[in-house]
């Protein structure tokens, strides 16, 4: 469940040697995106799990940006919003950064992309050039509001395929629940033209976290890029949802958490 809360403005002065640079503690972070950072079939049936977020979720066992923070004293508890809704593709991010700005935001993780990708059919995704503008629109709601910004490039969807191809109750939920198609259509076919097929998708992601980075370095210092590195993840099949093989679990939501957060993107922060 999103967490209602009444942003706080946090207000400090701060004795440091001229020319210093210095931050106070994030009053709110916020997470964006779409079912991965809802942590959906992350805790139950087809449910939306906020708890298990990697990014702003509080369950102790998956460690999320938000509990590494409020352990180091970089974040005030109880102040981690969750924004991010499945489903919801680059289009739905400028609504989400909006609503993120007008709770006062100064830490927002943003992982969108792969609703643009895992579509119906290959026809069906979103191009690049409509992708990236989604995303510049977002950034420039975010960036006037002071937000400093995480962004995670978007999972590589044709591993997925990879290491749960041979699993057959990973092949009967892709198939009765129409999940990711585009990739994910006939997962047992060696034709030629299903493997092109699952190359061009994955060569869609990889565009799209191109973009996500050139986006980010574009906001300028404040926004930090893992540099590939949830794409580059190798996750294996226990840290899929058995819910629909298709969402992180626990564990995925965990791993999530451990490989994009990084600490010196906050050793600035000073306690207010």
């Amino acid at each position: 469940m999103i967490k209602k809360i009444t942003p706080v403005l946090v207000a400090s002065v701060l004795l440091v040697p001229a020319g210093a640079h210095a931050r106070t503690t994030p009053a709110v972070m916020a997470a964006l995106g779409d079912s991965i950072s809802a942590g959906f079939n992350a805790c139950g049936w087809y449910v939306a799990c906020t708890s298990r977020s990697w990014s702003a979720g509080d369950f102790p066992s998956v460690n999320s940006h938000y509990l590494r923070l409020l352990a180091s004293g970089s974040a005030i508890k109880g102040h981690n919003l969750n924004f991010a809704v499945p489903g919801s593709t680059s289009a739905d991010l400028p609504g989400q950064a909006r609503r993120a700005a007008d709770a006062g935001a100064s830490y927002v993780t943003v992982l969108i992309g792969a609703q643009d990708a895992c579509v119906g059919s290959e026809k069906e995704m979103t191009p690049v050039g409509t992708f990236r503008r989604n995303i510049d629109a977002a950034f420039g709601v975010l960036r006037p509001a002071g937000a400093r910004v995480f962004v995670a490039s978007i999972p590589d969807v044709k591993r997925l395929w990879r290491v749960g191809k041979d699993n057959g109750w990973a092949r009967l939920f892709w198939g009765v629940g129409r999940i990711c198609q585009s990739m994910l259509a006939n997962p047992t076919s060696t034709a030629k033209k299903d493997e092109a097929r699952r190359d061009r998708v994955r060569g869609r992601v990889m565009d799209y976290n191109e973009q996500l980075r050139q986006a980010c370095a574009k906001y300028g210092p404040d926004c930090h890029y893992d540099d590939g590195a949830v794409f580059a993840y190798p996750f294996t099949l226990k840290q899929v949802s058995t819910w629909d093989y298709f969402h992180p679990n626990a564990d995925g939501q965990k791993a999530l958490a451990k490989i994009t957060f990084d600490p010196g993107f906050f050793s600035d922060v000073v306690q207010p």
